[in-house]
């Protein structure tokens, strides 16, 4: 089938299978793609409302034990500026977030063998009780490492910091869920299967989460392909994912280097993933890695949602890699676009339009 009579296929309601996403990335018009991923987010936001949520990154621990080749945050123990967070930095931090307008956090650190489930139970009771504010926070390989330090089960350890204030995990840790990328740019991290598990478990409990994938380290089609098909096969299973958010690799300052994925690349596999996710309302355009004019262009290319402004970031920055954006800035971007800007929470209710 030729791709242009396959598209028309999958707007009509074919489900689309790997084998025919893999045909259009390497065979179909980029426009008449983005053009079809476009209808499809019509048809599900038919208001033409793009939303965005302002938040705040904290990273609570630099130390981590992963050494993941991608990544130049992480610090060893003995290093001069490895830290964790006391509770005076942690609470002026969320306090200047809530002051800029932020309805939710994302706590987020590295695999720091010290700190046990009390350290983040104490953490996230605290938070509660001082603030009305949703805790977006924790990796599956935080989940994990935690689990194991603290010599609990996964089911175990979820349930305690849900009862903590733990209200829902981002998708961080998923790079891409094929172990054979797994093994050579996260060797020590969890694997695919495990991610996965994580995420049924939260999604069990009635804990909704995202789902992340970081493209274009050393990664090929085939194993981005893989990655969505285990997304797809789990959300079917669970309906516990909110949203999907893709986002480049940045090289610079680590250990594994390599060159940048191309925004028309970006752009059109954004694309195909609005059409392969059937079942997964909200797209996410990557704005803080891919810049502000190509994150006000993925909104021609299936995304509704433009993430956060990100009042703090570190991890991407510490590859090199800085952009920034005023909630303003958002706005007009958006509106620019001939969409409908809104500034959401967590659950991608909307709490204001503009």
């Amino acid at each position: 089938m030729e791709a242009g009579r396959l598209l028309n296929d999958i707007l009509n309601g074919k489900r689309m299978n790997e084998e025919e996403f893999a045909r259009l990335y390497i065979e179909g018009d980029f426009l008449a793609i983005g053009q079809a991923a476009d209808q499809i987010r019509n048809r599900k936001f038919p208001d033409n409302t793009v939303s965005f949520i302002i938040d705040r990154n904290i990273n609570y621990t630099n130390i981590c034990s992963c050494g993941c080749k991608f990544c130049a945050f992480f610090r060893h123990k003995e290093d001069q500026d490895a830290y964790v967070i006391d509770r005076e930095t942690l609470f002026t931090k969320i306090e200047e977030a809530i002051d800029l307008g932020a309805s939710q956090l994302m706590i987020q650190g590295g695999l720091n063998e010290d700190l046990t489930i009390d350290f983040f139970e104490d953490m996230f009771k605290n938070i509660k009780a001082r603030y009305d504010i949703t805790i977006h926070s924790l990796t599956a390989p935080e989940i994990v490492y935690i689990a194991k330090i603290s010599e609990l089960p996964v089911r175990d350890t979820l349930l305690r910091l849900q009862k903590a204030g733990l209200d829902s995990l981002p998708g961080g840790g998923a790079e891409v869920l094929h172990d054979e990328v797994r093994s050579q740019i996260s060797p020590n991290k969890i694997t695919t299967r495990e991610w996965l598990e994580v995420m049924r478990i939260a999604h069990e409990i009635g804990m909704r989460t995202t789902a992340t994938m970081m493209m274009g380290s050393i990664d090929r089609l085939e194993h981005r392909i893989h990655h969505l098909q285990k997304i797809r096969e789990l959300q079917d299973e669970t309906g516990g994912f909110r949203a999907f958010i893709a986002w480049t690799y940045q090289p610079g300052n680590n250990e594994l280097m390599g060159s940048r994925i191309s925004s028309l690349e970006y752009l059109k596999f954004l694309a195909l993933s609005r059409l392969y996710l059937d079942n997964i309302d909200h797209l996410q355009g990557s704005w803080v890695t891919q810049g502000k004019r190509i994150g006000q262009l993925s909104l021609f290319f299936g995304a509704d949602d433009l993430g956060s402004i990100m009042i703090e970031e570190n991890v991407v920055r510490s590859a090199g890699l800085v952009y920034k954006m005023t909630k303003e800035e958002m706005i007009e971007i958006i509106r620019a676009a001939g969409r409908r800007p809104a500034l959401r929470n967590t659950e991608y209710k909307l709490l204001e339009v503009y």
